[in-house]
């Protein structure tokens, strides 16, 4: 005799609030690191900081290797106002071409991040792209790693970008790993207001 719809809903609920049941609050901000290959790591980060801005949270933004480019985010973002938002990047690291000069920069960013983590005036902080300045050694992990755990307890962290180092990936919360199936640039096609940018 098969269950019907029903009472497998039924199963799944119990089991369902017996998880959140037994879940605790660890009274602290979590680490969320958003990565892979696929196109929407940024992109879901900034979803996170609409719902925070939803609950009246504080919240702010560092961009470690996006430079003057104009995206929608944040024309969006500068529209609302109450956003602390740095780009301090000077463009994709092909562009720069300049190690030197992206080193520079990226400890710049990593500094006012290190500020704004351990200020207690934020309960989200956005590091866009700090997984590439780790994965080009322009930042050291270890630093990184130290600035993340005396973050104030207040404060979450979501750091994007590809290639996130394993001792990031150790010490976070959540993980989310985008990966790319298919994507309009492999196709030529250029990328598009409103959607990539």
């Amino acid at each position: 005799m098969s269950t019907t719809h029903k009472e497998e809903m039924q199963k799944l609920q119990a089991k369902q609030r017996a998880k959140v049941a037994a879940a605790s609050n660890p009274n602290r901000g979590l680490i969320l690191v958003h990565t892979g290959n696929g196109k929407g790591k940024s992109s879901s980060a900034f979803g996170v900081m609409v719902r925070a801005l939803g609950w009246k949270q504080k919240v702010g933004v560092v961009q470690f290797i996006k430079g003057s480019w104009i995206t929608g985010e944040r024309r969006f973002f500068d529209q609302l106002g109450g956003i602390i938002w740095h780009t301090m990047g000077e463009g994709f690291t092909w562009d720069t071409q300049d190690r030197v000069r992206d080193i520079k920069a990226a400890k710049m960013a990593f500094s006012k991040a290190h500020e704004l983590m351990v200020s207690g005036n934020l309960d989200l902080l956005i590091l866009d792209e700090i997984n590439i300045a780790l994965r080009y050694d322009y930042l050291d992990v270890r630093s990184v790693i130290d600035s993340l755990n005396s973050r104030d307890k207040r404060t979450s962290i979501i750091l994007t970008g590809r290639d996130a180092a394993p001792a990031i990936c150790e010490i976070a919360d959540l993980i989310t790993e985008m990966t790319e199936i298919k994507h309009p640039f492999a196709a030529g096609i250029k990328a598009q207001r409103g959607i990539d940018f």
